[in-house]
């Protein structure tokens, strides 16, 4: 079994192709634009939402075959083809280049696994069973998103703003950390899920006035 280090990965300005046209490639292309990187799509059969994204701008879309020269410049391959044998080869190729690559629902010629993925706001959660079983993975997310809900994600935002301005204000390491565990332990984000942003704000400015002041 594949012991697995879980990273996340700045895409912004990398180049992602995607090889597939189908509704598995349309997923990964819909999880991709979250991300501002360039998507490349090469596919002879190609969905209507697909077709949409490129008369947006959004991706580049080649409405042919594969060529090995696809992959120059590329950071990272998702292969979403039904056919077994060109998501070997496409595989092998990107391994013998460097190139990261994910055969959908195919780990044995994957390099890395897509998670299940809740995201609130600047909060992101991912979730994997490593391949094992994408569904459970789902029904996981599915779950925690009762339990996270969006003002996790505003406790999140909130907390990176108070994070450049500590940095800025406070150069002792040891008080920066005291404030940071202040801020985090507060009843802020209590008052956030109970729809009191107002009272949620003014904490925040008390409990930094006190150390900035």
């Amino acid at each position: 079994m594949k012991n697995l280090y879980p990273v996340y990965i700045d895409l912004n300005d990398r180049n992602c192709l995607i090889v597939g046209g189908g509704k598995v490639a349309e997923r990964k292309i819909e999880q991709l634009l979250d991300y501002d990187c360039s998507i490349q799509v090469i596919s002879l059969g190609i969905e209507d939402k697909i077709k949409y994204w490129a008369h947006q701008g959004l991706i580049q879309l080649y409405q042919r075959e594969f060529t090995a020269s696809d992959l120059e410049d590329v950071f990272m391959v998702f292969v979403a083809t039904d056919n077994n044998q060109l998501n070997a080869e496409l595989s092998k190729i990107c391994r013998e280049r460097g190139i990261l690559v994910n055969a959908v629902d195919d780990p044995p010629h994957c390099d890395f696994y897509v998670p299940s993925i809740l995201k609130r706001n600047s909060l992101v959660l991912a979730i994997s069973t490593g391949g094992k079983s994408p569904a459970f993975a789902r029904r996981l997310r599915r779950e925690l998103e009762e339990l996270i809900t969006p003002a996790y994600g505003e406790f999140a935002d909130i907390l990176g703003e108070q994070r450049e301005l500590i940095k800025e204000r406070i150069e002792d390491i040891e008080v920066r950390k005291q404030i940071f565990e202040e801020l985090v332990y507060s009843d802020v984000l209590d008052l956030l899920k109970a729809g009191e942003k107002e009272k949620a704000r003014e904490k925040v400015t008390q409990c930094m006035s006190y150390w900035l002041e």
